[in-house]
């Protein structure tokens, strides 16, 4: 039996609520001997830790660095082995652009290069989003279809958008243009089967004439793409489990990732952390959702600038902000990562991400503090970060017993 034939035949409504709060990228490795979890001041949830049950998981496996996308499915319940999808196409559902089972989506940079064709700036030096939509227009005006393929463009923020190619005929694996390095030049799409390859000749003669509509902007001269995908098939997050979910969350990639698992997507819209405003969407909304993610950003993109100390203070920003979802009063309250984003790796990382659940019926572990520690020596163990939901689904007591 798959587990969610399980947990479909033994999940159960009720009205108890769960949150799950996704403080990206959170986990840590020491600087100076400590974490930024260790090195925060963080009453609240020190407080709350102790009256809580800890650990800490893997999102995909022991050794296996997750991207944000397996990051947040595993979270979900979801086998990110299983189901693997492309950065485009959450890219893409993030931003509101409805996919078809036509389509392929991809996510965009705009980027710079020199004379010699080589890239020396994959971001285009973080360009203004109002430059970006200017941009967008222009290539959209220009390129409305390319040997019976529509072309779709949008803008994300800064540098970033997301591409749609809708035809007949089109397959998802295609290769990288992005060479992820600069002094190298772009490479070409390759598809990794026929119907691939024709999405690799589109892709191909899109790029060629997005080059000549940019070849005077300055820095944006180029686009590099990657993350190539169409829509997979995915079970729905309120099928398997029986929840009416929302998701609270202002970066498209999050939106996007669940988007594809049926969350409703509420209100935030816009670039930044925006933690206030999320605050009191999650007030607004509380009543209306059985299931409701909350996702924290700039945990993530601290850690990836290398800031331990931007990194500290974000966490306290959440801190002080959390009495006012612990007045909201969840049944079931999560609170961990989607990975690991060490401040002195500057990217996301293999080691295992702390987690902390609260409620009624944990076994409390009496620790001191929420950090990569604590955790450590938590109840909950080391586990694979899909086997987080069904501990929030006992815990919120919606799994009936299995078996006589």
């Amino acid at each position: 039996m798959e587990l969610f034939d399980l947990y479909r035949r033994i999940s159960v409504k009720n009205d108890k609520k769960i949150l799950l709060i996704v403080l990206d990228g959170i986990g840590d490795l020491p600087v100076n001997g400590v974490t930024p979890l260790e090195a925060a001041r963080t009453p609240n949830l020190d407080k709350l830790a102790s009256e809580s049950t800890l650990g800490l998981h893997f999102p995909v496996g022991r050794g296996i660095t997750p991207g944000s996308g397996p990051g947040h499915l595993s979270l979900f319940g979801y086998d990110p082995l299983k189901y693997e999808v492309g950065r485009g196409v959450l890219s893409a559902l993030g931003l509101g652009m409805e996919l078809t089972e036509r389509d392929v989506a991809a996510r965009g940079n705009f980027a710079t290069i020199d004379s010699d064709g080589k890239v020396i700036d994959r971001r285009a030096g973080r360009i203004p989003t109002d430059l970006n939509r200017k941009l967008i227009e222009k290539l959209s005006k220009e390129i409305k279809e390319i040997d019976g393929v529509e072309v779709f463009l949008k803008t994300e923020a800064e540098h970033r958008f997301a591409l749609v190619l809708r035809g007949e005929d089109l397959g998802g694996r295609v290769s990288d243009t992005d060479p992820q390095l600069t002094g190298k030049p772009p490479l070409e799409p390759v598809g990794e089967d026929e119907k691939s390859q024709r999405t690799a000749e589109v892709v191909k003669k899109f790029i060629e004439k997005a080059a000549k509509i940019l070849a005077d902007e300055h820095p944006a001269n180029f686009l590099l793409l990657r993350g190539f995908d169409k829509l997979p098939p995915v079970p729905s997050f309120e099928e398997i489990f029986k929840l009416k979910a929302g998701a609270i969350a202002s970066y498209p990639m999050y939106r996007g990732v669940a988007k594809l698992v049926g969350m409703e997507i509420l209100g935030i819209d816009g670039e930044g952390e925006l933690l206030k405003e999320k605050i009191e969407l999650l007030k607004k909304k509380w009543n209306e959702y059985e299931f409701i993610f909350l996702h924290i950003k700039k945990t993530d993109s601290y850690g990836e600038d290398g800031n331990f100390d931007a990194k500290v203070h974000h966490i306290e920003s959440f801190d002080e902000v959390l009495p006012e979802i612990l007045a909201l009063s969840p049944d079931v309250l999560a609170i961990t990562g989607d990975h690991s984003t060490p401040v002195p790796l500057k990217n996301h990382s293999w080691h295992p991400v702390p987690v902390l659940i609260h409620s009624p019926y944990v076994r409390k572990d009496d620790a001191k503090r929420f950090t990569e520690k604590e955790a450590l020596k938590g109840s909950l163990g080391m586990f694979r970060g899909t086997e987080l939901m069904p501990q929030l689904m006992a815990h919120a007591l919606k799994f009936k017993k299995f078996g006589a």
